[in-house]
């Protein structure tokens, strides 16, 4: 089987990155992330079993998937990661896996994730502020966080990514202070706009905040330039300030979308398959883990209905759809 031409949808895009949510519970409450009371988390036996996981993941590599992000909820609060981690490093086509995660756990797990074969983190944090993160978090406690990521500074993971969600009446004020850090970190910072995933178009609109302001204040701290895209950047633009130790990068999903070089698959923690994680619809793979056949036809249908892009920006887009999964369970 040719890997390299068989996840290509109806508009030319080749689909070699598969995200995998292994759980959609969290240890943290993130504001936008978990909105109140709109999630539920699902009863364990409804989440895909490790060897369910493994045997999706066998079949999405001889389509030519090749790279791998364990996502959550935080996908540190399951049980064995580690391990589930090491069975898909040796996938001898895999050739990347990275995680996301909320850091918390870094501390404690980094040095099993790393020996398990686990090449990158990616961290969010969207406050640097001890109080105004745990309003954020819903009493999480910056430090962990903060330990976390110097673990895996130590642990020689590369690169670190930073994700910090930029809200127009909460972190633009720390800009400065998280740009400055990429000058004495080996740490990439990364500025996301704000998404309307299951919010309200009043609470979306009144947080939104361009990141053209992130660039405004880099100029104000001095000489930045652009730099080579890693191969693992995925689709932040990157910068770096002369004689910096790490970069900064924004990513525009709503102004300046990257539907166009979209690569990536989203596997929710129940099962299902998202092509696009703006849109509703879904491949429901679970039924057919048993039957590789069945499988591969569910991955080209995933193929086959993903959009040309998502409408996020658009009038008619529909803000906070009841049938739209939260972030948490989707994995982002």
């Amino acid at each position: 089987m040719n890997g390299r031409l068989n996840l290509v949808d109806r508009f030319g895009r080749n689909h070699d990155y598969l995200r995998i949510s292994v759980t959609d519970r969290c240890n943290l409450r993130c504001h936008y992330c978990v909105p109140e009371g709109q999630h539920q988390c699902m009863d364990f036996p409804k989440l895909l079993t490790d060897e369910e996981i493994v045997q999706i993941v066998n079949v999405g590599a001889k389509l030519g998937i090749k790279k791998i992000r364990i996502t959550g909820g935080e996908p540190l609060l399951r049980k064995n990661l580690p391990e589930l981690i090491s069975q898909i490093k040796s996938i001898p086509t895999i050739e990347d896996i990275a995680l996301t995660t909320n850091g918390v756990f870094l501390k404690k797990y980094g040095k099993e994730l790393k020996e398990a074969g686990l090449d990158r983190v990616n961290i969010s944090l969207d406050s640097l502020d001890e109080k105004k993160f745990s309003y954020i978090t819903r009493d999480g406690h910056l430090n962990d966080v903060l330990e976390g990521i110097q673990t895996s500074v130590e642990l020689g993971f590369n690169p670190i990514k930073i994700n910090v969600v930029l809200m127009k009446d909460f972190n633009v004020d720390e800009i400065e202070d998280f740009l400055l850090w990429t000058i004495r970190e080996p740490i990439n910072i990364r500025f996301i706009e704000y998404m309307p995933i299951g919010q309200t178009n009043n609470v979306w609109s009144n947080q939104y905040q361009s990141l053209e302001i992130v660039k405004e204040i880099a100029e104000r701290i001095g000489q930045y330039n652009p730099v080579t895209t890693h191969k693992n950047s995925g689709p932040a633009d990157q910068y770096a300030f002369e004689n910096a130790k790490g970069t900064f990068g924004l990513i525009h999903p709503i102004s300046c979308n990257f539907c166009d070089n979209c690569n990536r698959l989203r596997l929710t923690a129940d099962g299902h398959l998202k092509p696009c994680l703006f849109w509703q619809d879904e491949v429901s793979l679970r039924q057919f883990i048993d039957n590789e056949q069945q499988l591969i036809h569910a991955f080209k249908k995933a193929m086959f209905i993903k959009p040309e892009r998502h409408q996020m920006g658009d009038e008619n887009f529909d803000f906070g759809n009841p049938t739209t999964r939260v972030m948490s369970a989707i994995g982002g």
